[in-house]
Formats: C-alpha cells, sequence, structure tokens
C-alpha cells in the first residue's frame, strides 16, 4: 500500500465515510488503490504523496477548476488577501463589488447574497423562495446538495431522488414530518410537474437547468409560464452548469430567466465561493428570515471570484472547454465503435461522460481506472475539460484507452473474464454505506 491508501484507512477510523464528500471518497473510483490525496497540483496535473505524478483526466476538483488548477492569477489575487488580512470585524469590500458585477453579468437580477459551498446556496436560496411565496412545498428536478429540505425527497420513498444524480441516499437524520414537502420530477416532463403543481400548494419549483440531456418541446419556457400562472417562485440552479458554454448561466441559451439562480463551483475556479442570484421581489424575503454565517464573510473567496470572471471575460474559457468536451467524446465514440462496443454518452460537452451499455458497466468502468492509473492518468468515465487539458494530453489519453476498450471487447465477446482482470473490489455507482 502506498502512503495515500494507508492514509484512507486511517481516516475511515476517524472520519465518518471517510472523506467530506461523497465524490471524492476512493470508492467511488477504484477502491483501496486510489491514491487518495494529493501533495500538489497544477494544470491539470496531480502529485500523490509520494510524489508520484498523474495528468487529471476525470472530474478536475468536481468540476471546480475550468481554467486549470494553481491559475497563476487567481493565486495571485488569492495571495495579496492572505498578505492583508482575510478576516477583521469590518467586512470586506470585495464581496460589494463581486455583487455589482454577477448583477451586471445578470441584467434580469436585482441582490446577491453569497455562501462558500454549492449545498447551503441551494438550502439559502430554497428559505428565500419559500419565504417569499408563503409556501411550503418545493418541486425539485436535478441534484441539489445533502440538506433536509432536499433530502426529504426520499422520506417513505428511497427511489425518489434516484434519477437525480445520486441513487441510494438515505434520508436517516432527516425528519419525519417533512415528508411530502419536496415533491421530485423529471427532467422534460412537463406534465408530470404540470400534475404536482395542480395537486400540491407548490410554492418552489427547483431545478438544473440541463445535465444529461437538452431540454425538448420548450420545456423551460413552458416551466417558466407554469410558474407565473401558479405564482411560483422558479429557481434554476446553475452550481454545476454556470460558465461552463456561457459567460454565466447556462439558461442564456434558451432565452428563459428565473427569479433566482445559483452560481457555485467554477465562479472561483478551486476557492470556495458560491452566490445566489435574484430578483428583487423575492430577495428582499431574505430580511423576513435568518440567513447568516460568520465565514461567509472571509475575503479569499469573492477576491477570487472577482478575479476568475475577470480572466473569464478575457479569454472565454467556456469556448475551449465545450469544444474540448465533444472533441473528447467523439473519440469515446470512435473508440467503441472501432471495438463494437455499446457506449452511452451523455451530459454537456463540458461535462462529458459515458457508460457501456452491459451488465458489467461498473466492472468496466473500475478495470479502466485500474489499467489508467499504472499509466500515469486519474482516469474513470467522466471528464470536466479544463483549458489545462490541451490535444497534446487528451490523444496520448485515448491512445491508452483504446487498449482497454479492446480488452473490454473481450471481456463482452466471453474470450476474457473482466473479473479475473480486476486487482481489487468494484467501485460504487451511487451511495453506499462504508464500514
Amino acid at each position: 500500500m502506498r502512503t495515500g491508501q494507508k492514509l484512507y484507512e486511517r481516516a475511515k477510523k476517524v472520519i465518518p465515510g471517510g472523506t467530506m464528500l461523497l465524490s471524492k471518497r476512493p470508492e467511488m473510483f477504484l477502491p483501496e488503490n486510489w491514491p487518495a490525496y494529493y501533495s500538489k497540483s497544477k494544470g491539470c496535473e496531480v502529485w500523490d504523496l509520494d510524489n508520484n505524478k498523474y495528468i487529471d483526466v476525470s472530474i478536475m476538483g468536481i468540476g471546480t477548476n475550468i481554467m486549470g488548477y494553481g491559475h497563476q492569477e487567481v493565486d495571485a489575487a488569492v495571495s495579496e488577501v492572505v498578505k492583508n488580512g482575510n478576516m477583521s470585524t469590518l467586512n470586506c469590500p470585495e464581496e460589494v463589488y463581486l455583487a455589482e458585477k454577477l448583477i451586471d453579468m445578470n441584467p434580469w437580477a436585482d441582490m446577491v447574497r453569497f455562501a462558500r459551498s454549492g449545498g447551503e446556496a441551494n438550502a439559502i436560496a430554497v428559505r428565500i423562495a419559500r419565504a417569499a411565496s408563503g409556501k411550503d412545498k418545493v418541486a425539485i428536478c436535478g441534484y441539489h446538495g445533502w440538506h433536509d429540505w432536499y433530502l426529504s425527497a426520499n422520506l417513505g420513498n428511497d427511489e425518489g431522488l434516484a434519477q437525480h444524480l445520486l441513487p441510494g441516499l438515505n434520508p436517516c437524520g432527516v425528519p419525519q414530518n417533512l415528508k411530502g414537502s419536496t415533491l421530485p420530477f423529471l427532467y422534460n416532463d412537463y406534465e408530470e410537474l404540470e400534475n404536482l403543481v395542480k395537486n400540491h400548494d407548490i410554492g418552489v419549483i427547483k431545478m438544473e437547468v440541463q445535465r444529461n440531456e437538452p431540454p425538448k418541446n420548450d420545456f423551460l419556457k413552458k416551466v417558466r409560464k407554469l410558474a407565473d400562472d401558479y405564482n411560483i417562485v422558479l429557481i434554476f440552479d446553475e452550481c454545476t452548469s454556470g460558465f461552463r458554454e456561457t459567460y454565466g448561466p447556462l439558461f442564456k441559451k434558451y432565452n428563459v430567466e428565473p427569479d433566482i439562480t445559483i452560481f457555485g463551483k467554477t465562479i472561483a475556479n478551486g476557492y470556495a465561493l458560491s452566490a445566489v442570484v435574484g430578483k428583487r421581489a423575492v430577495m428582499e424575503a431574505a430580511q423576513n428570515t435568518f440567513i447568516s454565517s460568520t465565514f461567509w464573510t472571509e475575503r479569499i473567496g469573492p477576491a477570487a471570484a472577482l478575479k476568475t470572471l475577470e480572466v473569464m471575460e478575457r479569454d472565454k474559457p467556456w469556448e475551449y472547454i465545450t469544444e474540448m468536451g465533444k472533441y473528447v467524446t467523439v473519440k469515446w465514440c470512435e473508440l467503441a465503435q472501432n471495438q463494437n462496443l455499446n457506449i452511452k454518452t451523455f451530459g454537456i460537452p463540458a461535462l462529458t461522460g459515458f457508460s457501456f451499455e452491459s451488465e458489467n458497466t461498473l466492472k468496466y468502468k473500475t478495470f479502466i481506472t485500474q489499467e489508467m492509473l499504472k499509466r500515469g492518468y486519474l482516469a474513470s468515465t467522466l471528464l470536466y475539460p479544463s483549458t489545462a487539458h490541451t490535444k497534446g494530453i487528451i490523444d496520448p489519453y485515448m491512445t491508452n484507452l483504446e487498449e482497454l476498450f479492446h480488452v473490454v471487447s473481450q471481456c463482452e465477446l466471453e474470450n476474457k473474464n473482466i473479473d479475473d482482470l480486476l486487482e481489487g473490489p468494484v467501485c460504487h455507482g451511487g451511495f453506499k454505506r462504508l464500514n
């Protein structure tokens, strides 16, 4: 066992679940053999605790670093903040400048509240929207974090959120009296949403603009009209999709506007900052409830976000990562076709992924991660492109992947047995209890 693997064994004894984020648990990639921890990162390269260098062709900090790790200009802005003091009794002026910047980018909006993570920003948005609407029930579509209001969708029905990114989420610890307060609907199923609105006293519709498939039959515009007709607050969660195809929200592509939107992940290129942006008539309801936290006032997050937005506006990284994502997706399909494999691709280009259409899909995913790690890659069946992913990096990755696709094809033909090729347990496909 290497240093990182040993440290993860220690972590599981003192940290429930082993890590703070489900998506970073080694079990999600390569149980027992994933490096688990890093010592440094730069561009799209990551060094583990034994100083082994890997090229990150997976999820780039869970989608936080579209301009690569350790961006020089953003890091320099943060260094100035550290030098001049990150925290004091007074407020940092950067939060005002950043709020004004986000409103300038979103002329439909008037006010902003900041937090430091996507989950808490989602909780803030729901609290404000409930306060504004005067109603408790929320209709949701997509993944919106870990708080009680969201997980309550699984009370009495463990499959309520199964088709919203993570299957198997256990609402243990969520008060039972929240049952029925959050009601899920499927993306592009307008009739399902309409029935929820007509049969329940819905005050908030909260949804991702797009994740695995585009809107069909004017779905988003129909949702907007439905919200207007029933005096419902509409929230578009852009924590994941924001800044990946446009300078700001993805909903700009579809000519539809929410009452509130949420940004996170990419907005500060790896530094902690999330934003709730909305219309004054809704956002002022925040004054009628209590939403407050000490570390939402620290300075690093807003300073990093201001510099990130400045660089984004100049360099337009969303254009590059979208084209690179398209390039990678086409290459995956070509590799599969050449090996007579059936794969399904999903996601917007800048959040692209694939899965094998086989009963052994998780075993094949584990095998690819296992073998690519030996070749110096952090790889899975997802790629969140960054500006650091050049074709000089992607093309050799594809060459290595082609050899592994050939092995998978041999397994599908039963010339090889995938179980004989795996050197440890199969990766997890959702939320599972870790002992």
